[in-house]
C-alpha cells in the first residue's frame, strides 16, 4: 500500500480513542489549574501579570473541555481535530499570556497539545499548528514588550518553544507513520495469513484423504469431511475415538508402543471400506497431539487389481492355447464314441460324463478368458434410479419365465459414476443367481431390487435381495473367492467376478443374511465426485 507524502493519521476508533483520552488528560489538567487558582498556590508559584484573567481562562479551560468529552460520541474527522487542536492552542495561548509569558513554564503545555494534534490530522496540517503555536508564543512575547521593558529578554526562550513545537510535530509524525506503516503491514501479513488458512481449509475439506488432530485423551481436536465420510460420522470435531472408532485407537497406542511397526487396515463401520491410518506426533508445548491421515484402499485396490488383470491376461493367453485345444480334443472324442454303435450303456455314460466335464472346463476357461479380455472400466455419470428401471424392464423381456422382478427406489435422483456395461454384467449374475436360489427353495422365484442412500455416509447403495436358502456361515468368508462354488456345474468365478468388477469402478460388493431368511448381495456405490 502506498503512503502519501503528507503523512498519515490515525483515523475511525483509533483517533476516537486517542482524543478522548487527551480529553481526559486536559481535564485533569483544568482540575489541576482551578485547585492552583481556587487555592490561592498560584501567588506563590506564578507571577501573574493577570491574575483574574489566569482564574477565568482556569474555568473555562476546564469546562470547556468536560463539554467537548462529553458531546464527543462519533470518530471525529480531520476538520474537527484540527479545529480542537487550533482551540486547546488558542486557550493554552492565552493562559501563557495571564501567567506572565515563557518564565511561567505554561508554554510547555502548548508542545503537548502540537504533539497529539499530530497524532490526529495529516502532516502539514499537524505542523501548521506548530506554526500557529509558534505564532501564538512570538505575539504574546512581543506584546508583552511594549508593557515590559524586561519582557524582551524572553524572545530566546520563546524561540525555543517555537522550535520545540516544530520538532515535537515532526517526531510525532515520524513515530506515527512508522506505526500506521507497521500496521499497514501487519494488516498485510494478516490478510495473507487469513488468504492461506482459508486455501488451507478448502485443501483440508476437498481432500479424499481424512485428517484428524486428536489429543493424548483421544479427543478429535480437528476433522477434515474426509474422515467424516470414511469413518461413517457427521461430525467428530469434539468427541472421543474410544467409542465411535475403536479399531482405530487400538491402531494409535500400537503406533505409540512401537513406531516402526506398519498399522494395520481397519473399518471404520460395517458397511465402510478398508482404511489405512497413519501417524505423526504434534508437539506444542507440554501438550502431546497426533496428526492421523486415513487412506481408502480403494483406489489402491484398484491399482493392484489393473495389474492382477493383466497378470492374469497373460496367464490365460498361455491357457487359451495349451489347454483349450487338448480339451477340444477330448470333447470332440468323446463325442464320436458316443456316436458309436458298439458302445455298450455304462461305456456310454463315461464318454457323457467325459463330455460333461469337458463343458464345465470350457466353461470356466471361458469366464477367465473374459475376465482377462475386458478393458479398463470406463465410469459415467449414471442416474441409478432410471438405469434401475431400465435394467428391470429390459431383464422382465428377455427372461419371461425367469421369476418375479421386484423394485424399490427412493426419492429424488441417485447419482453414482460406474461403467453401465460392467454394472449390467454384475447385477445379470446377482439376479440369475437368486432368482435360482429363490426358485430351489419355494419352488417360485422372486427377487427384490432395493435402491438407497446410505444415512451415514451419503453414498448410493443397491441391495439384491432374494426369499432362498441364504449362505451358511461357514461358508460366507470363501463367498468371492475364486472357483469356489456350492452348485455342482458351476465355476465359482461369478461372484468373483463381480466382486472384481466393482471394486474396478470403486465400488463395493458385500452379502449380508436376512433376518427374514435369504440372501442380501448390497453394492455400495462410489459418490460421483470422489472418482478420478
Amino acid at each position: 500500500m502506498p503512503i502519501k507524502r503528507l503523512g498519515l493519521h490515525l483515523q475511525g476508533t483509533a483517533a476516537l480513542r486517542i482524543l478522548r483520552l487527551y480529553n481526559l488528560y486536559r481535564v485533569v489538567l483544568g482540575l489541576v489549574l482551578v485547585l492552583v487558582v481556587s487555592g490561592n498556590v498560584h501567588h506563590d508559584l506564578l507571577k501573574l501579570s493577570h491574575d483574574d484573567l489566569f482564574s477565568g481562562l482556569s474555568w473555562g479551560y476546564l469546562i470547556s473541555n468536560v463539554l467537548i468529552s462529553v458531546t464527543l460520541l462519533r470518530p471525529p474527522g480531520v476538520a474537527l481535530n484540527f479545529a480542537l487542536g487550533v482551540f486547546d492552542i488558542a486557550l493554552l495561548g492565552a493562559l501563557y499570556y495571564s501567567a506572565g509569558g515563557a518564565p511561567s513554564g505554561t508554554g510547555n503545555l502548548m508542545i503537548i497539545a502540537v504533539a497529539i494534534a499530530n497524532i490526529l490530522v495529516p502532516g502539514r496540517t499537524g505542523l501548521l499548528l506548530a506554526a500557529l503555536a509558534t505564532l501564538v508564543v512570538m505575539s504574546v512575547t512581543v506584546h508583552m514588550t511594549f508593557t515590559d521593558s524586561n519582557a524582551s529578554s524572553q524572545f530566546l526562550q520563546a524561540g525555543t518553544l517555537g522550535g520545540l513545537f516544530f520538532a515535537a510535530a515532526l517526531f510525532i509524525q515520524g513515530v506515527t507513520r512508522r506505526a500506521q506503516q507497521s500496521e499497514t503491514i501487519a494488516e498485510q501479513r494478516a490478510a495473507d495469513v487469513a488468504g492461506l488458512q482459508e486455501m488451507n481449509t478448502l485443501i483440508l475439506q476437498r481432500m479424499r484423504t481424512g485428517i484428524l488432530v486428536v489429543d493424548a485423551s483421544h479427543q478429535v481436536l480437528l476433522a477434515n469431511p474426509g474422515a467424516q465420510s470414511l469413518l461413517g460420522q457427521q461430525n467428530l470435531t469434539g468427541q472421543y475415538l474410544d467409542p465411535l472408532t475403536p479399531e482405530l485407537v487400538k491402531r494409535l497406542q500400537q503406533w505409540l508402543h512401537n513406531p516402526t511397526l506398519r498399522p494395520q487396515s481397519f473399518r471404520g463401520h460395517p458397511n465402510g471400506p478398508e482404511l489405512l491410518p497413519s501417524f505423526v506426533p504434534l508437539k506444542r508445548g507440554e501438550h502431546a497431539n497426533y496428526l492421523v491421515f486415513i487412506e481408502d484402499l480403494s483406489q489402491i485396490a484398484q491399482q493392484a487389481q489393473q495389474l492382477k488383470l493383466a497378470s492374469l491376461g497373460r496367464l490365460t493367453a498361455g491357457i487359451s492355447h495349451e489347454i483349450r485345444n487338448p480339451l477340444g480334443a477330448i470333447s470332440h472324442a468323446a463325442q464320436l464314441l458316443q456316436e458309436s454303435e458298439a458302445l455298450d450303456k455304462p461305456d456310454r455314460r463315461l464318454a457323457q460324463i467325459i463330455q460333461d466335464h469337458s463343458r464345465r472346463m470350457n466353461l470356466v476357461i471361458e469366464n477367465v478368458l473374459q475376465l482377462s479380455r475386458r478393458g479398463a472400466s470406463e465410469p459415467q455419470l449414471l442416474d441409478l434410479k432410471y438405469w434401475l428401471h431400465r435394467f428391470a424392464s429390459e431383464f422382465r423381456s428377455t427372461h419371461p419365465q425367469a421369476g418375479t422382478l421386484h423394485l424399490d427406489a427412493c426419492q429424488g435422483s441417485v447419482q453414482t459414476r460406474m461403467d453401465p456395461n460392467q454394472l449390467t454384467q454384475v447385477l445379470n449374475n446377482l439376479v440369475q443367481n437368486g432368482l435360482r436360489y429363490s426358485q430351489q427353495k419355494n419352488g417360485q422365484a422372486q427377487l427384490w431390487l432395493k435402491l438407497f442412500k446410505d444415512a451415514n455416509s451419503e453414498l448410493p447403495v443397491l441391495e439384491v435381495l432374494d426369499d432362498g436358502p441364504g449362505v451358511a456361515p461357514e461358508r460366507r468368508e470363501q463367498l468371492f473367492e475364486p472357483f469356489y462354488t456350492t452348485e455342482s456345474k458351476g465355476t465359482g468365478l461369478g461372484l468373483y467376478i463381480s466382486r472384481e468388477l466393482c471394486e474396478s469402478n470403486q465400488a463395493r460388493l458385500d452379502y449380508q443374511p436376512r433376518a427374514e431368511g435369504g440372501s442380501c448381495f448390497r453394492i455400495t456405490f462410489a459418490h460421483p465426485r470422489k472418482m478420478s
